[in-house]
């Protein structure tokens, strides 16, 4: 007989989630829980021509030194940096759900398809929610010639090997890979949950991906790195302090703003703006973007509150408007290091 499969937990053991009866869900889904109460101001095309941009794929094939960052919509981010190009859960279907055409409709279009992306070297995958894990992109990503390493949480790389992406590294919370000479990563922990089927709740890891980079003209032995932690999806925890403890503060941050309502459901799984500052300020972080917010229909809120309650919460913590970029999708910005 084999062995039960592992079932992950989070840092806090009082912090259980993913258990929920299936009466509760279908409940909650006729109430309304998992869509916008009302469409943004204007609606939902004049936010999608408002919160878009062009790509700019001259700059997307150049390979920098120091950090560019693309925002792709979503949490879907490419990192380039080290002369490296990282994908991080990348999300460009038209829903978020099986095969990329069921589940949760995108509402703002995704500013490239997968054929368009630059040569990518690695793809950082936080955990297998449809929303993250899209199968759709990363099957479009291999039929375009497309070849990556994956790095993926503990108990997720048979999802990946089955279908013939790879190579495949799986990482527990805390444990590093290195992906190029002065490029490593660390997974780190998140408060969250996993599951694909009916059938695999919790059978795969969480967390997030902190990537140190020994930039230019810092290499010497001992010389402090820059840090860029992208957490994923999270609700707030003391992982964070821990993170900072444990790893270093954080230069730049991919802080998720959205999917946050209703308040007595999600809270345990994704942070609100007032949370989100914290978590922050937790790990130190001089600048942030915002991710996680005005692209899929997921959660209560209006795609167009995430920006007012993350402006509020600034406000109340005496920190400037841009210390979170608020950025379009398809924009690109070099990071100051």
């Amino acid at each position: 007989m084999s062995p039960p499969a592992r079932r992950f937990a989070n840092s806090h053991p009082g912090v259980v989630i993913g258990n929920f009866p299936w009466y509760e869900m279908v409940w909650r889904s006729l109430r309304g829980d998992f869509k916008p109460l009302q469409p943004p101001a204007g609606g939902y095309e004049a936010f999608a021509r408002a919160w878009s941009t062009p790509v700019d794929h001259a700059r997307l094939a150049q390979r920098p030194q120091s950090p560019v960052v693309t925002w792709l919509g979503h949490v879907s981010i490419l990192l380039q940096v080290g002369g490296l190009n990282v994908l991080m859960d990348p999300t460009l279907a038209t829903h978020a759900g099986p095969l990329g055409r069921f589940g949760a409709p995108r509402r703002v279009p995704a500013p490239l398809q997968p054929e368009a992306l630059p040569p990518i070297d690695v793809v950082l995958i936080s955990h297998n929610h449809y929303d993250h894990l899209c199968y759709a992109t990363l099957r479009r990503l291999q039929q375009a010639g497309q070849t990556p390493r994956f790095v993926v949480p503990q108990g997720l790389g048979g999802w990946f090997t089955q279908r013939g992406f790879g190579p495949v590294t799986e990482l527990d919370w805390w444990e590093p890979a290195d992906l190029a000479p002065g490029l490593r990563v660390h997974f780190t922990p998140a408060q969250h949950w996993s599951r694909r089927t009916p059938w695999d709740t919790n059978a795969s890891l969480w967390g997030g991906f902190l990537i140190e980079w020994a930039r230019a003209g810092h290499a010497a032995a001992g010389a402090t790195p820059w840090r860029f932690l992208f957490p994923g999806d999270t609700g707030y925890s003391d992982d964070f302090k821990a993170i900072r403890q444990r790893l270093g503060a954080v230069d730049f941050l991919a802080l998720p703003i959205g999917a946050y309502l209703p308040r007595d459901f999600m809270k345990p799984m994704h942070v609100n703006p007032a949370d989100a500052v914290q978590l922050m300020q937790d790990v130190g972080a001089r600048q942030a973007m915002g991710v996680h917010w005005g692209t899929f229909m997921l959660t209560q809120e209006a795609f167009d509150h995430p920006p007012r309650d993350l402006a509020a919460a600034l406000e109340q913590r005496g920190l400037p408007a841009d210390t979170v970029w608020l950025m379009r999708h398809g924009e690109t910005r070099a990071i100051d290091v």
